[in-house]
């Protein structure tokens, strides 16, 4: 156990470096730092060492990295690019999904997949990893609306590929019917119950906070509220078998996780704002009347005691971004070690047919959202550089592999779901990752003066 912890920071601290240094993506030198150890310390070194474990870690992880990157979002970004949001995260997987039906038994005839195990497969690599590109936009300057674009879309993608890999592709996998009116159904009851269910999940973490002013405690409320959100809504149905219900739903503990986590942020800011605004209206009444030393002292204590709250919120985002990197570091580790060479090179072909679907499919739809933008003013206008961002954004990961144990074990193409499946993340992880920095690199003057154009507006 000491040798994994100690393997762990070493190829933490060695991917930072290289980051820092050399601007190689962190996840990139994990990955590659990871193949590296493994392959010096052999068995010495092991986190999981299979992808049902894997996909274990990657439960006990992903909420931690949600938070980490829902701290990163404001209501009014939601606001102003939910339409955006919208047609990134919900319209585009829908699309993508619905190109892959008509496309997926020519790519894979020799399969003769069905149309339930193609929405399966598809759902899984069409799900993002949104600790990636966080991670290489952290390095550049760019607009404030591109990032929000990408890192928005990276995140609630994953829910919407998970609504479609779980509640269509494998209850019709199982044998149950698709209908508009079930999917229609389904969608808005997961949506908005795992949307409602947050909110509740963050206002009671705002009342615990309401109980300390301690910086570790109040990350340890955001924890808790993320948590607790996420395994709720993934056990639904026990509350409502609680409730004489006998029910075997369950909502999205993604959504969950990230409109609790937004909700505690938000009204932790809009808090802020107020005491800001009213030590400001205080300070103008003492400076227009002589004022009592009480007042003044009282006036101080509230300046003082704003300052400090500001400085715990973040303070803790700051500890909670230093978990998810050691969270997403110890996912990379593990995924070294599930990496199968013979498995991967058997199946070659079927990986790089996949990968290149994929790709074009998200750069064709990136361009018909670029298209859309164009069209209207309640979009943001995408350029050339833009869509080439968004569209090599879609670095796939853990997410992945977690629906992929979702699969009957009895399904007979599992074997070769596995192998396309974690090829098109490595595939995405260096490829897409290079490309990403590459474009970010050549048109750094450019996103430089559309950041500065933001901040003058």
């Amino acid at each position: 156990m000491i040798v994994s912890l100690l393997a762990i920071v070493s190829i933490l601290y060695l991917a930072l470096q290289l980051e820092d240094k050399f601007k190689v993506p962190s996840p990139l030198g994990l990955i590659v730092l990871s193949f590296i150890f493994h392959a010096l310390m052999g068995d010495v070194f092991m986190l999981t060492g299979d992808a049902e474990n894997f996909a274990l870690l990657v439960l006990l992880l992903l909420p931690i990295l949600l938070i980490s990157d829902s701290l990163e979002l404001s209501i009014a970004d939601l606001e102003e690019h939910g339409l955006s949001l919208f047609y990134l995260a919900v319209v585009a997987v829908s699309l993508s999904v619905l190109a892959a039906i008509v496309m997926g038994n020519t790519l894979f005839s020799e399969y003769h997949l069905s149309t339930a195990a193609i929405i399966v497969l598809f759902a899984m690599v069409l799900a993002t990893d949104p600790v990636s590109v966080v991670s290489i936009f952290s390095k550049f300057t760019l607009p404030h609306k591109l990032k929000i674009l990408c890192e928005g879309e990276s995140l609630f993608n994953d829910a919407t590929a998970l609504i479609v890999f779980v509640f269509i592709g494998l209850y019709a996998l199982d044998g149950g019917e698709i209908t508009a009116t079930y999917v229609t159904e389904v969608s808005l009851l997961i949506v908005l119950g795992s949307s409602a269910l947050g909110i509740a999940f963050g206002y009671a973490g705002l009342l615990l906070m309401k109980t300390t002013t301690n910086r570790t405690a109040e990350m340890l409320v955001l924890i808790l509220v993320g948590y607790g959100g996420f395994e709720l809504a993934e056990h639904f149905y026990t509350v409502l078998n609680m409730l004489g219900m006998h029910s075997h739903m369950h909502l999205s503990g993604i959504l969950t996780c990230i409109f609790a986590t937004i909700t505690v942020n938000h009204v932790l800011m809009q808090e802020q704002v107020h005491e800001r605004e009213t030590i400001a209206h205080e300070e103008g009444v003492l400076q227009e009347k002589s004022s009592s030393r009480g007042m003044i002292t009282a006036a101080i204590h509230k300046i003082k005691a704003t300052a400090e709250e500001r400085e715990r919120h973040v303070r803790s985002k700051e500890d909670i971004q230093l978990l998810a990197l050691v969270a997403n570091t110890m996912l990379f580790v593990a995924m070294a070690e599930l990496i199968d060479i013979t498995l991967l090179w058997q199946y070659k072909t079927e990986i790089i047919v996949m990968f290149l679907a994929t790709t074009i499919i998200r750069a064709a739809m990136m361009a018909k959202f670029a298209f859309i933008t164009n069209q209207t003013n309640k979009m943001v206008n995408i350029n050339f550089r833009w869509w080439g961002i968004l569209t090599f954004a879609g670095i796939k990961g853990g997410l992945s592999i977690v629906m992929l144990m979702m699969i009957p074990a009895t399904f007979e193409h599992l074997e070769m779901f596995k192998a396309v499946v974690i090829g098109v993340i490595l595939l995405s992880t260096f490829i897409y990752s290079g490309i990403l920095v590459a474009l970010i690199t050549q048109n750094q003057a450019a996103f430089s003066r559309e950041k500065e154009a933001e901040t003058t507006h």
